[in-house]
């Protein structure tokens, strides 16, 4: 029935997602539906005459923009979900400069750096001018140029303002403002954006050319953003720019959550978003689907301490739940012990699983002490944040091969693989390549094309070398407009040789040939991916855009789906929810952060981290603290968190009694003199009878599963395919068992909307789809 999930919603969601007559600020507080709001109101629009290209979704993470298509496409059908301008920021935003991007002087087919691109330019410059590597690390440079972007400061402006350049010299950084305007004209001579470029160079363009805004402006008729209150300047500055002219602006967020703000975002985009717009209506989604009424009350007790924020009152109708417990430690091993022993004792008793629990610190120091106990204990644990498929050396070096076939000016791609397999181009030759491509003002990719006219000193050998790398990436350069990503891909591979290398030891080398592998297959997988949705932009240039994209919020989180407790920053957390959570480390200067002591702004910041971290929590939350911990080898000694008197002492049980407080006290005075952190300390364990089973942890050797396994064995021809009837049963290789329920088009064309069991409609191009006929 037409809008009948609006039957579904709350009433405060429901007026948001009925509201159409202006611009809306939706607040949405921690579980309160927030994803279910903004799905509902894209549907909603479009059925009640938007159409699908006409809406603009703007979120942070391609996960979320892609869990918000598939409940889109439940909704109102596949076809209306896959057209919508739902995405990433950098995502849309480069979709948009890929087709002006010869307005600001690029050439069609950008490359996108990465910060490991971008730090790699930066040293080399860095080296280039003579500076002092330290002064100027990699690191410290791309933050401050990051920063500068994300305001909007470009070189030139930098450069005519004495504020900046006397700042520098206090610092001993009197050369930045130079590098920072080598990097960028570098990064534009490759044709090379960074990720802030891709949001830099969107506002220029909106800026510079109005005719183009305009058209933009006009197109969106309705432009909704997911987590404001993550949004930094210049993201604010995009959507004030689409979005004044109609006002038809929905921004979607909890301005209690607002924790990134070192990563440039700002409060106060989301408490100024009513000033921003004409008129704004707006929504607080108040209640809490997630946690107990207990864990509720205590976070709402803990922010109200804050001053900068919109008032709200979280509430939930869930059962009032145990109070949080507040356990105070001597030290951050008996910390990690008790909160193991915890966990066991929970799992006995509730018979929970070890994927219900979650282990939250400020910082990825502080996991080391939980990790060794779990080790000790047998208990399967994940750590979020370790390196991510994309970021591993091997796959950096096959896609820097691809980025060259799309891109052969691309500067940083070339300097990594030109001597990778080892072909006798060093470091030297390499610098003297460049230092010729720089005097000559053309690409290193010119000079190696004609390597004996720019660089006769070279050796005949040496040249005869370069000849060779570079017909082979010319070679894919040529084929890349017209060759299948997984077809080009996999010719790449073998041309460079990249197979061929051996690693000394056996087991990282069958991992790295294994995660070459992995990467052919999902080559393969995009380019079948694409085919069944009837798009025809499988080419390698389609598949870099859609990778580089990717980011540590997208890691790949299929292993996290087995049973282990996850350890996390509070950062990871956000966005997730576990059964029973512990938060450790409460401590003065550790949580809050000793940096934060002195900048309220910061410290209310610390303080909405806290916050995040309770309401995370489902059923059971665990607070502790140590007396003691080392930090660089020395003991330190703690007071309690002052966030943890934030609380209302009506949602905490400190489950140990004023005797044990008292031991604690006895026991840290005699073992204070003593920094041997093997010294034994006498025994304590957390009051509970509940006897202990230990569940087994993942068996040693046990496979790891591809996520790109297949099951399917021969698929059906493409005549049997083509001839596909309603009523059918098959089996596809990516989306499992299906029932055929309409076919429609002809010969080529022909289509087939399928339900499979799991992932409900798809609708596939029969020639291209993967699957056999089964029932």
């Amino acid at each position: 029935m037409k809008d009948g999930f609006l039957n579904d919603l709350n009433e405060n969601q429901r007026q948001a997602v009925l509201y159409n007559e202006g611009a809306s600020l939706v607040i949405a507080g921690a579980g309160s539906g927030k994803t279910r709001v903004l799905t509902c109101k894209i549907a909603y629009l479009l059925q009640n005459g938007y159409n699908s290209d006409s809406i603009l979704a703007l979120t942070f993470t391609n996960k979320a923009a892609n869990e918000m298509k598939l409940r889109i496409g439940k909704l109102v059908g596949e076809e209306s979900a896959r057209r919508l301008w739902m995405g990433t920021f950098h995502s849309i935003f480069l979709r948009i400069l890929r087709v002006n991007a010869t307005l600001l002087g690029f050439q069609d087919q950008l490359t996108i750096y990465d910060t490991s691109d971008s730090k790699s330019l930066i040293r080399s410059i860095v080296k280039e001018l003579g500076l002092n590597d330290k002064d100027y690390s990699d690191s410290k440079m791309i933050s401050r140029i990051s920063n500068l972007k994300n305001h909007l400061i470009t070189p030139d402006t930098y450069n005519s303002d004495l504020t900046y350049i006397k700042d520098d010299e206090k610092k001993n950084l009197r050369m930045f403002r130079h590098v920072y305007r080598i990097y960028v004209e570098r990064c534009k001579r490759a044709n090379a954006m960074d990720f802030d470029d891709l949001l830099v160079y969107t506002y220029q363009l909106f800026d510079q050319y109005p005719e183009v805004r305009e058209r933009y402006a006009a197109r969106f008729k309705y432009i909704l953003v997911d987590e404001y209150q993550d949004t930094n300047y210049v993201q604010r500055q995009i959507v004030l720019q689409l979005g004044i002219p109609s006002q038809h602006v929905c921004v979607v967020g909890d301005d209690a959550q607002s924790i990134y703000s070192f990563r440039g975002a700002n409060i106060d985009n989301i408490l100024s978003f009513s000033s921003d717009f004409e008129n704004v209506r707006t929504f607080k989604l108040e209640q809490n689907y997630r946690s107990t009424q207990n864990i509720v009350l205590a976070a709402n007790s803990l922010i109200k301490k804050n001053s900068r924020q919109i008032p709200k009152s979280i509430f939930s109708k869930k059962a009032e739940g145990d109070k949080i417990h507040v356990t105070k430690l001597y030290s951050d091993i008996e910390e990690a012990a008790v909160v193991v022993k915890k966990i066991q004792q929970l799992c006995s008793k509730e018979h929970a699983d070890y994927s219900d629990f979650v282990i939250l610190y400020r910082t990825n120091a502080q996991s080391r002490v939980f990790e060794e106990e779990m080790r000790k204990q047998s208990i399967p644990y994940k750590i979020f944040g370790g390196v991510s498929f994309y970021q591993r050396k091997e796959i950096k070096d096959v896609i820097a091969y691809f980025r060259l076939a799309v891109n052969p000016n691309d500067e940083e791609a070339l300097k990594r693989v030109i001597n990778y397999p080892l072909r006798g181009v060093g470091g030297t030759t390499f610098d003297k390549i460049k230092v010729v491509a720089i005097n000559n003002q053309v690409s290193l990719w010119t000079v190696l094309g004609n390597i004996a006219h720019y660089v006769p000193e070279l050796n005949s050998g040496k040249q005869a070398t370069i000849r060779k790398f570079y017909d082979m990436i010319a070679e894919s350069v040529a084929k890349a407009p017209t060759e299948s990503a997984d077809e080009l891909g996999n010719e790449i591979i073998i041309a460079s040789g990249l197979m061929n290398v051996s690693l000394p030891d056996q087991t990282a080398d069958k991992e790295r040939r294994d995660n070459i592998g992995e990467l052919v297959t999902g080559l393969r997988d995009f380019v079948t991916s694409r085919q069944e949705d009837g798009d025809d932009n499988i080419f390698l240039a389609n598949y870099l855009s859609e990778i580089s994209l990717l980011s540590d919020l997208d890691a790949d989180t299929k292993e996290s789906d087995t049973d282990k407790v996850s350890l996390m920053t509070i950062h990871a957390a956000k966005g997730l929810e576990f059964a029973t959570v512990f938060v450790v480390g409460l401590e003065e200067n550790l949580f809050p952060n000793y940096m934060s002591l002195n900048n309220p702004r910061e410290l209310e910041e610390e303080r909405r981290l806290f916050y995040v971290a309770i309401t995370r929590a489902e059923k059971h939350c665990y607070l502790s603290y140590a007396e003691s911990r080392f930090h660089f080898g020395k003991m330190e000694f703690a007071q309690q968190s002052r966030f943890l008197n934030d609380i209302d002492p009506e949602y905490l049980q400190y489950p140990t009694s004023k005797k044990y407080e008292a031991e604690i006290d006895k026991r840290a005075s005699k073992y204070r003199p003593v920094f041997d952190r093997s010294a034994p300390l006498p025994p304590f364990e957390m009051p509970d009878n509940s006897p202990v089973t230990v569940h087994q942890s993942v068996a040693p050797g046990m496979k790891k599963v591809s996520a790109f396994t297949r099951s399917v064995s021969g698929d059906s021809s493409i005549e049997e395919r083509l001839n596909l009837c309603e009523g059918q049963i098959i089996e596809h290789e990516r989306f499992g068992v299906g029932k055929v329920k309409k076919v429609e088009g002809v010969d080529e064309n022909r289509k087939a909307t399928i339900e499979f069991r799991n992932l409900g409609i798809k609708v596939l191009l029969l020639r291209f789809a993967r699957f056999k006929i089964i029932g």
